[in-house]
């Protein structure tokens, strides 16, 4: 079993020391569900809520949230990305919207944390500007589904 990076030997917090490690290029994409009712879906399909495009908004704070990624998680490096792109859809059978984040860089650590906020926050964004009609919906499935480079590869989830 693999230590925790973020102690050091005395079990104190600590960032991690990437400065010997190599530059290498780095992806990462994560995925994530608004679960809301149709009617909220189809609201948001036709532009009809009067606080803006609920999708293209969501889309801006997610690319938004990867570049203070560092500043809201503890011991996360400032990473400098490189590329981000959010996408959104609605999913009417599923009764959801999906999301997925794709990040890039180069740099000595990865843009796992980066995707993952992005989807979190977009989501966000979705339910505080959906509220008004649908306070039932749930943020679900966030999740890392792929990253690239770095000393241990890729991981691709199953």
């Amino acid at each position: 079993m693999e230590k925790l990076t973020h102690f050091n030997k005395k079990g104190q917090s600590r960032m991690v020391d990437v400065t010997q490690k190599e530059e290498t290029i780095r992806i990462a994409i994560a995925t994530g569900k608004v679960l809301a009712k149709l009617e909220t879906l189809q609201l948001i399909a036709d532009r009809k809520f009067s606080k803006g495009d609920v999708l293209e908004i969501a889309r801006v704070a997610g690319i938004m949230a990867t570049k203070r990624t560092a500043d809201l998680i503890p011991l996360c490096h400032p990473i400098p990305v490189t590329g981000v792109e959010v996408n959104l859809s609605i999913n009417h059978e599923n009764q959801s919207i999906d999301i997925e984040a794709e990040v890039q860089t180069i740099g000595r650590t990865g843009v796992e944390m980066e995707a993952l906020t992005a989807v979190s926050i977009a989501a966000l964004t979705i339910y505080d500007m959906c509220k008004s009609v649908d306070r039932e919906m749930e943020i679900s499935a966030v999740y890392l589904t792929k990253k690239t480079g770095g000393k241990s590869g890729t991981f691709t989830r199953q």
